[in-house]
């Protein structure tokens, strides 16, 4: 090559390689080769800087258009050409500054009832040969134009791909309900915080601890979530990756105190005469800050150290009935957010179901003992289990109903009931500590973990 750029056809695929031009500030702009006589062709912007640290000859960029998709299409739908950007001798694995290929976009007609959208995506030559995603951001400039920002270097085309995603309308009301519920949440969750930490008698109850250990979990996840989708549009990447990878370790550790809830429950409910363990709240908190700091560092070195990969950063939601999309910061990568917090979830759920139901059990089968010695209530007794299915997030489980489609009564409740929780849970800490100015005699139900425990010893 000299200083030179140069033009060259093949049968199946033309190439340009172009001299970079390192004073130029910026980007630098480069019309990718034609191939069978094509009037649009891919246009490209490089960020110079990237040259910068090269050598004089070393600073060309080959551009690849190919001929055809045929070694590319895996039952895919390719609505653009597939351009290659390679640098000589250097291989780029993370761009800061992204590069921007324009593509013209073959025009299809949709005729079933499924929702498409484009997509920009790279070919995974590395991997399994497949499309993928990483790295890569859409969006639509013109009708005919789609815009793609990746941060590494390979094969890229346009995809046609099909989306189950929310209506726009319907995640507008949606948020609306989020960030209220969310900021409620926050609110009582700090009460209870606070409150736990003046008040001396509730510091020295286990179930308290408990309690608030929860409620400083999810006043962590809702303070990340309501700063998602600001973070999400700043420049600096570092901050949306810190806003998720914080939202992803409270909502784990929001899930391990679920299960410590349950796990305290059930200690009580079998070991009544001896509940007695060492260091115990200590070991309890090991487990609810610990084990989520170990899944998510875990996670976030893999992170570092393969930054072509991330799993954590900018996620867009394309909604079903435009070409509108919606950026937060969350996990990026599907593994990741299905394979560790579906399966994560489901443990804990299936743990704090079975605990429920033998509580649920335990509490009806005191009402029927006490029910000739005087009247019961049963909305007492109705509370008391909602006022567990609470603590121990069995609301949650409305995941498993709205999986893989879009309901959107279920969607409505999984918001409503989740975003509230934490001020659900600073009500029950305030009506539980009522029965310590009543007579435990006249309790009527399970008003806290300790009073079941006492109903359970009497009996």
């Amino acid at each position: 090559m000299t200083k030179d750029s140069q033009n060259c056809h093949f049968k199946d695929f033309a190439v340009t390689v172009v001299a970079m031009n390192k004073t130029t500030k910026g980007y630098e702009q480069i019309t990718a080769p034609s191939v069978s006589n094509e009037d649009q062709t891919a246009e490209i912007w490089l960020p110079v800087e990237l040259f910068q640290n090269f050598p004089e000859d070393q600073q060309q960029v080959g551009i690849v258009t190919y001929d055809s998709d045929q070694q590319f299409n895996l039952n895919d739908f390719i609505m653009s050409d597939i351009i290659r950007i390679e640098l000589l001798d250097h291989e780029i694995e993370y761009l800061i500054n992204p590069l921007i290929i324009h593509f013209p976009v073959n025009n299809y007609t949709n005729n079933t009832n499924t929702s498409y959208i484009y997509s920009c995506q790279y070919y995974d030559e590395e991997g399994n040969d497949t499309w993928k995603t990483d790295g890569c951001n859409t969006t639509q400039p013109r009708d005919d134009v789609v815009q793609c920002s990746c941060n590494h270097m390979t094969a890229f085309a346009v995809l046609l791909v099909e989306v189950n995603n929310i209506d726009k309308r319907q995640w507008e009301i949606l948020s609306v309900i989020s960030y209220v519920g969310c900021s409620l949440s926050a609110i009582f969750s700090a009460f209870s915080v606070l409150t736990f930490i003046f008040n001396r008698k509730a510091r020295a109850e286990v179930s308290s601890s408990i309690h608030v250990s929860l409620s400083a979990a999810l006043f962590l996840l809702n303070i990340s979530f309501m700063l998602s989708e600001w973070a999400a549009t700043l420049q600096k990447n570092k901050v949306c990756v810190f806003i998720a990878v914080m939202m992803h370790y409270s909502l784990l550790s929001c899930f391990t105190w679920m299960a410590v809830e349950a796990l305290h429950l059930y200690l009580l409910l079998i070991r009544v005469f001896n509940i007695y363990i060492r260091h115990y709240m200590i070991k309890l908190s090991l487990i609810g800050w610990g084990v989520p700091a170990v899944v998510v560092g875990s996670l976030l070195l893999f992170h570092i150290t393969y930054p072509t990969r991330p799993f954590y950063g900018t996620k867009d939601v394309t909604f079903s009935n435009s070409k509108a999309t919606n950026a937060a910061c969350w996990i990026t990568e599907p593994v990741v957010l299905y394979g560790v917090n579906l399966s994560y979830f489901t443990v804990v759920f299936l743990f704090n179901l079975m605990v429920l139901l033998t509580v649920s059990r335990q509490i009806f089968k005191l009402k029927q003992v006490d029910l000739k010695k005087q009247k019961k209530i049963p909305v007492k007794d109705a509370g008391t289990v909602l006022g567990l299915m609470c603590l121990l997030g069995i609301t949650w489980g409305l995941v498993f109903l709205g999986s893989g489609y879009i309901n959107y009564p279920i969607l409505y409740l999984f918001c409503i009931f989740n975003t509230l929780q934490g001020a659900s849970i600073f009500l029950w800490m305030c009506l539980t500590a009522k029965p310590d100015k009543q007579k435990v005699d006249h309790t009527k139900s399970l008003s806290t973990v300790d009073t079941f425990t006492s109903e359970k010893q009497k009996e």
